[in-house]
């Protein structure tokens, strides 16, 4: 799970199952380019084969210039590893979820400054797996 700042990029991973997601890591900004290998490296380290990219729709739901801004960095991950499929999930009020999660466990300004893109990605990455596990019940026929 990708949480696509301007700053920093916030990284989860589900479990081999596809139940939870556990955040790994953030990384800083330094462009484009760098920042898609960067990630391209600790997708194949953990041998992903779908990234869930959080895309910032505005709360009317229309795309803007943020999310212009991840399906193009989007577009450098699949040129990268044409492979790995990238699915697009919507991120709306995301980091300030993860905002409240980390004021409510008592993190000083600090940590949480550190930590809401991992703590976002997660949230972005556990809504996803939360989807597809209910869309699959569903399917089922008793």
């Amino acid at each position: 799970g990708l949480d696509f700042g301007k700053v920093r990029i916030g990284l989860a991973l589900s479990d081999p199952l596809g139940w939870t997601a556990q955040p790994i890591e953030t990384l800083r900004r330094v462009g484009d380019g760098r920042d898609a290998k960067a990630i391209l490296a600790v997708a194949q380290s953990h041998d992903v084969s779908a990234i869930v990219i959080g895309l910032p729709l505005l709360m009317s739901g229309v795309e803007g210039e943020a999310a212009a801004a991840v399906r193009a960095f989007a577009a450098r991950l699949a040129a990268g590893r044409p492979d790995l499929e990238l699915v697009f999930w919507d991120e709306r009020l995301s980091t300030a979820e993860a905002e409240r999660i980390m004021i409510h466990a008592d993190l000083s300004r600090k940590r949480r400054r550190e930590r809401v893109d991992a703590v976002a990605a997660v949230l972005i990455l556990q809504n996803y797996l939360d989807a597809r596990a209910s869309e699959r019940s569903r399917d089922v026929t008793p």
